[in-house]
């Protein structure tokens, strides 16, 4: 070989080898300080790609999650409120017993008055019973309101009780028109799909009656100030309400996507004593032996409907729970294919470490030797 002293080639090999294992350490340590295999995008620009959207879902997917317990703890705050009128009904049906008996005698009053307070303390219970605000029973939860562009004949006021959208209605405005002559009916159009429905004639005082339009997946609940105020003419012209900014009390996200595989929406019923004798008014006057016989079987008919109700509770509570473990999976499964992307292998990773330190060390002392190397010429300089 030449003995050149301009250029140490043998140095610059060094030097570069040297380099070289000094960026793998240092890639090494990095790793090991922080945990991730990936910790820059010049690390695996695919697999960081991959691994922020699932890192991204797992978070959105515990929130989820969340949801899904939080709505599981409202549904029990409502089937305990449900579990407590159940046992007034229990003990107005003993005073119906006990009135409906010829030896009650002149204890009737004070039988009645107690079946009277029993019947305001379900009302109470009902409008105690809220969750972050929102009365649970007396059917105004996850019931679509009349928006602020409702013409203003389609209130309460009228006898439009509820608009409920839940059973497959979709954010849109409706036009509802009710026809004021021997007919009784309303049509409703979405704009696409039209649908009429005939109601009775006879909506009495405190009664109401709720006409399903299952073609657009709608139901109104109308009592019986709506059939007076059909009868006045009031409702001879359509009008348009919307529901966009309706939806969103009673619809629960429980997943990670915008469509309706990851949400659950419902409503609660309302079991005030207007509506516990299967959806009409529940009145128990124990003033009378006839009136308490009468009102053995109207309590028998609103503990069915509670009971029917507490199970529709029970089921949601029970689709929940199966939610809540399905995403529980989820959170788990996507972690680990996040994890086996992005987290760094300690062991695997602690060997390269060693190997690179060794290199490196290697690399230096190499380094030296060529820097000396060309001081051989001097020799041949003597």
């Amino acid at each position: 070989m030449g003995f050149r002293i301009q250029n140490n080639i043998a140095a610059f090999n060094s030097l570069n080898y040297l380099n070289k294992n000094s960026s793998a350490m240092d890639k090494s340590l990095s790793r090991l300080s922080s945990g991730y295999r990936i910790n820059s995008a010049s690390d695996d620009a695919a697999g960081l790609s991959s691994s922020m959207r699932m890192r991204a879902e797992v978070s959105s997917l515990k929130v989820a999650s969340r949801n899904a317990a939080e709505a599981t703890s409202m549904l029990q705050v409502a089937e305990g409120a449900m579990s407590q009128i159940d046992l007034i009904l229990n003990r107005m049906k003993e005073l119906a017993t006990q009135a409906a008996s010829g030896n009650a005698g002149s204890d009737l009053s004070k039988i009645n008055s107690e079946a009277t307070a029993l019947s305001s303390e379900v009302d109470r219970i009902v409008g105690f019973t809220e969750y972050n605000g929102q009365t649970l029973l007396d059917g105004s939860y996850g019931a679509v309101s009349l928006s602020s562009t409702a013409p203003t004949q389609f209130v309460a006021a009228n006898g439009v009780e509820n608009i409920n959208v839940t059973s497959g209605g979709v954010a849109t405005d409706y036009t509802i028109t009710a026809v004021s002559d021997t007919a009784n009916t309303i049509t409703l159009s979405n704009g696409t799909v039209s649908e009429q429905v005939s109601f009775s004639g006879t909506l009495g005082v405190n009664e109401d009656e709720t006409l399903n339009f299952s073609s657009l997946g709608v139901s109104v609940t109308v009592n019986s100030q709506f059939k007076t105020a059909v009868t006045a003419g009031t409702y001879t012209t359509a009008g348009t309400f919307g529901t966009a900014d309706s939806l969103g009390n009673a619809n629960f996200q429980i997943g990670n996507e915008n469509n309706a595989d990851n949400r659950l929406g419902f409503t609660l019923d309302n079991v005030k004593m207007a509506a516990l004798k299967s959806g009409s008014a529940l009145s128990v006057d124990l003033s009378s032996l006839s009136n308490a016989q009468t009102a053995l079987a109207d309590i028998d008919s609103a503990i069915s409907y509670l009971a029917e109700k507490r199970a529709d509770v029970g089921t949601l509570v029970n689709r929940l729970n199966y939610a809540q473990s399905n995403l529980s999976v989820s959170i788990e499964n996507k972690t680990a294919a996040e994890s086996t992307i992005r987290d760094v292998d300690m062991a695997a990773e602690m060997s390269n470490f060693t190997k690179n330190q060794i290199l490196v060390q290697a690399s230096t002392s190499m380094l030296a030797q060529a820097n000396s190397a060309p001081q051989n010429v001097l020799s041949l300089l003597r």
